[in-house]
């Protein structure tokens, strides 16, 4: 699709410019596309204009420019306000990408009023924390029209690594939620682990890099696992008070199928108390922290073996 910037490049736009958004933007800027987006806060939008692409004042705007529009996006009133303005823009033949982690029944209510205006919405969540969005290193987790999304499928190679197709619309965000009931498990799995070797007297690096190329190693663990061990989750990639959220949803799903899930259940005292001790804008790897405090505080100092005695030799 050519557009008066572009000298034919493919013009993509993004309406969403968060910790995911941005870096899916920046990511098609970098793979050759024209790039438009949008966002409440001018930061965002300066981001974008950084980067590369081309800050708009809304989704309406967006959609003038680019036929293709991924939408990463925080709420379900924030997706109702864009469905809005997309409509009112009048631009037909539109394939919007919905990538958020949203309530099944919210973007069925917004693919059926796109329909009703010619426009086509995607179900597709993504696979990955916003480290990965930036290495490019996500997986869509792709449902809804089938030619539609053959269609998109240059874009989400601009911005991910492997894209999944999964059916009909709605089975990408069921598809999400049993990948983030596993991701809520294994970051708590992950800081339960480095925080073990710590005490043991292990070198919390080491326990990282040699679990992580094991039986025992997990994605969250290799990329939470540094974070944990650096101490660096004040640069949030998934902040503790939006995978709340998250939580929420998994927790439905899983009351809605009647699914028993021990292990999520342990999972979410932790990540409450990571919200109670201050840890909200902090990255999930922050659960690292709760444990510490459940041990006295950190850092935690590794206990000394008691010696042994020739009898017990």
């Amino acid at each position: 699709m050519k557009n008066s910037k572009g000298a034919g490049r493919t013009a993509v736009g993004v309406v969403g410019l968060g910790i995911m958004g941005s870096a899916i933007s920046a990511n098609l800027v970098k793979a050759g596309f024209e790039v438009y987006g949008s966002d409440p806060l001018a930061r965002a939008r300066r981001k974008l204009a950084e980067a590369g692409g081309t800050a708009c004042a809304n989704a309406t705007e967006v959609a003038r420019e680019a036929r293709f529009i991924v939408l990463s996006l925080p709420s379900e009133d924030a997706l109702a306000a864009v469905c809005e303005e997309l409509i009112a823009s009048y631009a037909k033949r539109l394939v919007v990408a919905e990538t958020s982690t949203l309530p099944e029944a919210a973007k069925r209510r917004a693919h059926d009023l796109l329909a009703e205006n010619g426009i086509t919405l995607l179900d597709c969540p993504l696979s990955g924390t916003g480290a990965q969005a930036v290495n490019r290193d996500l997986a869509v987790y792709a449902s809804g029209d089938a030619a539609a999304i053959k269609a998109f499928a240059p874009v989400f190679e601009g911005f991910a690594r492997a894209r999944y197709d999964v059916g009909a619309f709605g089975n990408g965000i069921r598809m999400k939620l049993v990948a983030n009931l596993l991701v809520a498990i294994h970051n708590v799995s992950t800081a339960e682990a480095v925080l073990l070797g710590a005490r043991s007297g292990l070198d919390p690096a080491q326990v990282v890099k040699v679990v992580a190329d094991g039986a025992g190693g997990s994605r969250m663990f290799q990329v939470r696992g540094p974070v944990m061990v650096d101490r660096s989750w004040d640069k949030a990639t998934m902040k503790v008070s939006t995978w709340q959220k998250d939580m929420r949803l998994i927790h439905e799903a899983l009351q809605a199928s009647e699914t028993p899930a021990p292990l999520f259940a342990a999972s979410v005292p932790v990540y409450n108390a990571a919200m109670a001790l201050g840890h909200g804008d902090a990255d999930t790897a922050a659960v690292y922290s709760v444990l510490e405090q459940m041990v006295g505080g950190a850092p935690a100092k590794p206990r000394k073996r008691p010696r042994r005695s020739n009898a017990d030799r």
